[in-house]
């Protein structure tokens, strides 16, 4: 698969903290490496919080049909209002 770039613009309070992440003082090298971080750490997140969803969502796809309740629109805008 050939390299191909993609070449961003950022002015402002965005460049300043990205001058900061970068050089003698930052953690990294350069801008291109930081950003390369941002992206890897955004996957990350993404792939936690699904694998999060998925344990949430688990014990009731398992559990049998006979333990579900069955309630209308109102009694689940009734019970959220109370909150």
């Amino acid at each position: 698969m050939a390299s191909e770039s993609i070449h961003v613009r950022v002015t402002g309070a965005l460049q300043a903290h990205v001058q900061q992440q970068i050089g003698e003082d930052g953690l990294y090298e350069n801008a291109s490496e930081y950003i390369r971080a941002l992206i890897r750490r955004d996957l990350q997140g993404r792939t936690e919080s699904w694998d999060w969803l998925q344990r949430k969502l688990e014990p009731a796809l398992r559990a049998d049909e006979a333990d579900y309740v069955a309630v209308s629109a109102e009694d689940v805008i009734r019970r959220n209002t109370g909150r």
